[in-house]
């Protein structure tokens, strides 16, 4: 076996467990390896047709090498395979050599003689949507019971290409999903020249599951040996898919498809919007972004569902007295209102919830967003796109001349901005805006910063929230939990709080994820006060306007995640996760 060869084979998987042990050297291991791959077979077909390995002796080895369960074919009658060899596409069965067995629940039994092949696992999972119990058996007999199953006698009988969909998919009303998007037949991808029904299949299934599941953001990732999907759900990723590496291009184009993006173009960013409607009266829509990275483009929807703004007030989590503040404060015929918190702490939700209150026939209300991300009926909503100039400030300005009550900015990212939004706070007008802060105090130093004058914040700003999403602890399998008082007074708890306190861990079932389901906000609602607006006017620091603001009783988002805790409503470990 030469250098060079050695340099380009790496073996690995069973194949490095049966030289372990010495079954076979590693020289003649590489040379059938080298073989097994010219011929497009499996390793083991390629070790036991040429007699290098006994059959028995790999499947002996896989099992006690990977700690799997071990059964003779021979024993088993194939008329009772005949259902669960429909779990999975001839073709797949065939080429990677494995054979479904049984299926309970969402748990497929397969049978396998190279354990160790996770290329052909991942493509089994993909497309039955079902976790694998891997069954070691031996490689001969194996193929033997395959051809008998599947009655395919010859390696050149057309099979259909492998159906790359989640079981049960069928069972789905897809025909009656209205998306809409441009025409497909212009926008046919020319790489490619089969039939992608199944990738419209699919494509639809991640998006009506992750419509159900109450998904965030989909993640659609390609990598140099895998392509995962993976759902945000309650703030943190979960993978749920590894679809085949060489159906990338076109699950990424049936989205771009769908998007009304370039799909010839691959270099740049681009973004998007595709709108499901469920029902009549029911649409969701995705704002959708892709990236090319280095094995492909990235893809990345947002989900945005309208109905979350109806929910109302009552169901963002805000304590009794925070939501009166902020009632209060939506009321007033003037001012502004500021939400600060990092990306996906639940912002653009608590902004739309005031947008809805103040939503009547005796309001006239414009939005200014980068991008639009909820349709609600009787308010004016314009998209920023600074391409042709149409900036924050400029749709502003825009707005001052349309004869507005209230105004919302999507976000304050300049001086010039805020300038704008200051003033026309200060001359009649409701606005409401974002920053990307992490409390109220550093909102307000930091629009100092901005080099807006502190008279002008003083004078302007009525109400500061800052804001984060907790996960809400699952009511059907939390349990309460001890912990001394010592290190309770250490988290922050006051001694007031431990006389009725009862602390909730996360466990898990089969109900929720991980133990929560759903989240909760976390809220610190300051309202500008004449004590905290002598500290602005004498420009104070950070420090100096939290004091203050504690003094006067208003809760930082420290302690409010504490009350949520104490309430049962979020565990502990989640509040010190996120605050």
């Amino acid at each position: 076996m030469s250098t060079e060869l050695k340099s380009e084979i790496e073996i690995k998987g069973l194949a490095k467990k049966l030289v372990a042990i010495n079954l076979i050297a590693q020289g003649e291991m590489l040379r059938a390896y080298s073989q097994a791959r010219e011929e497009n077979i499996p390793l083991t077909r390629y070790l036991v047709k040429n007699n290098i390995l006994d059959s028995k002796a790999i499947a002996e080895t896989a099992s006690i090498e990977f700690g799997l369960p071990r059964i003779d074919l021979a024993a088993l009658d194939p008329v009772t395979l005949g259902e669960p060899v429909k779990l999975v596409n001839a073709k797949l069965i065939k080429k990677h050599n494995v054979l479904p067995l049984q299926k309970k629940g969402n748990r497929v039994s397969l049978a396998v003689s190279d354990p160790s092949d996770e290329n052909a696992i991942n493509e089994i999972k993909f497309n039955t949507g079902a976790s694998i119990d891997l069954i070691i058996v031996e490689d001969d007999k194996l193929q033997s019971l395959i051809n008998e199953l599947l009655d395919l006698g010859g390696e050149g009988e057309d099979v259909e290409e492998g159906n790359y969909e989640y079981q049960g998919l069928d069972n789905l009303d897809l025909e009656e999903i209205d998306i809409e998007i441009i025409e497909e037949s212009a926008e046919e991808d020319p790489a490619e020249g089969i039939d992608d029904t199944p990738i419209v299949k699919f494509v639809n299934k991640v998006l009506l599951d992750a419509i159900k599941l109450g998904v965030s953001d989909i993640h659609i990732e390609p990598y140099e040996k895998v392509y995962r999907v993976r759902y945000r759900l309650d703030g943190i990723l979960k993978e749920i898919a590894r679809p085949p590496i060489n159906i990338a291009n076109r699950i990424c184009s049936r989205i771009k498809i769908m998007a009304k993006l370039d799909i010839s173009e691959r270099r740049l960013p681009q973004d998007g919007r595709i709108k499901m409607k469920l029902s009549r009266n029911k649409s969701i829509d995705f704002r959708v972004n892709t990236l090319p990275t280095l094995w492909g483009e990235k893809i990345v929807m947002r989900i945005l569902d309208s109905s979350s703004v109806m929910l109302g007030i009552d169901a963002l989590g805000y304590e009794d007295d925070q939501k009166q503040l902020f009632l209060k404060a939506l009321h007033q015929h003037q001012g502004l209102i500021l939400v600060t918190g990092p990306t996906g702490s639940g912002k653009t939700v608590s902004l739309y919830t005031g947008l809805n209150i103040l939503n009547t026939n005796e309001r006239n209300i414009s939005t200014a967003e980068d991008p639009v991300e909820i349709n609600l009926e009787g308010i004016n909503q314009v998209a920023i796109n600074a391409r042709v100039g149409l900036d924050f400030a400029s749709a502003l300005r825009a707005f001052l001349r349309q004869d507005p009550d209230v105004v919302m900015v999507g976000e304050i990212r300049d001086l010039e901005t805020a300038e704008i939004a200051i003033k026309a706070s200060q001359t009649g007008h409701m606005v409401l805006s974002t920053l990307h802060t992490n409390s109220a105090s550093e909102t307000l130093s930091r629009m100092m910063n901005m080099g807006i004058a502190s008279y002008n914040l003083a004078t302007s700003v009525t109400l500061i929230i800052a804001q984060r999403l907790a996960r809400r602890l699952c009511n059907n399998c939390k349990k309460p939990i001890k912990l001394p008082p010592k290190i309770l007074l250490q988290e922050g708890f006051t001694e007031e709080q431990l006389e009725n306190i009862e602390l909730y861990g996360a466990m898990g079932c089969d109900k929720c994820n991980e133990g929560y389901k759903g989240r909760v906000g976390i809220y610190e609602v300051v309202p500008i006060t004449d004590s905290i607006s002598r500290i602005i006017m004498d420009n104070g620091n950070t420090i100096q306007i939290a004091d203050m603001a504690r003094q006067q009783g208003f809760n930082d988002l420290r302690n409010s995640a504490l009350i949520k805790v104490a309430k049962g409503l979020t565990s502990l470990a989640e509040a010190n996760r996120i605050t």
